[in-house]
């Protein structure tokens, strides 16, 4: 079930769509779903891969199941926050087109945030939705 979001980026703000995300998303009254942060981990337990973008896209694979146990889609996202680990400005950038081949035209609002630790040993990024059915 996709819910009706209006994603808007207004002209009186900068421009998030050519960055990728929206400065808003409104919804209509549904079930809200509030994703616990996703990191790199599998249900066997291994360890978290080295690279960040493996961890990224490990992370994002775990979003994409808990909204499919729920009949949602990344359709359904209303808002994402990323924590990654003592970020360069690199890393950012390097993360987002991962998160972007899971969103494809999807553009949620997006916080991005650089933190000292995660809650597991080698995890960098963590990866935390909002959404609506």
């Amino acid at each position: 079930m996709t819910a009706s979001i209006d994603r808007t980026s207004p002209a009186t703000l900068p421009d998030a769509h050519a960055m990728g995300y929206s400065q808003i998303s409104s919804c209509l009254p549904g079930t809200m779903l509030f994703i616990s942060g996703q990191v790199a981990w599998t249900p066997e337990g291994s360890t978290p891969p080295e690279s960040l973008q493996e961890q990224t896209r490990l992370a994002m694979s775990n979003v994409i199941k808990a909204l499919e146990s729920k009949n949602a889609t990344a359709a359904n996202i209303t808002s994402m926050r990323m924590y990654l680990v003592n970020p360069t400005q690199a890393d950012f950038y390097s993360a987002a087109p991962i998160i972007r081949e899971f969103l494809g035209e999807i553009l949620p609002t997006f916080t991005a945030l650089g933190v000292t630790a995660l809650g597991g040993e080698g995890l960098r990024v963590e990866i935390e939705v909002t959404a609506v059915v």
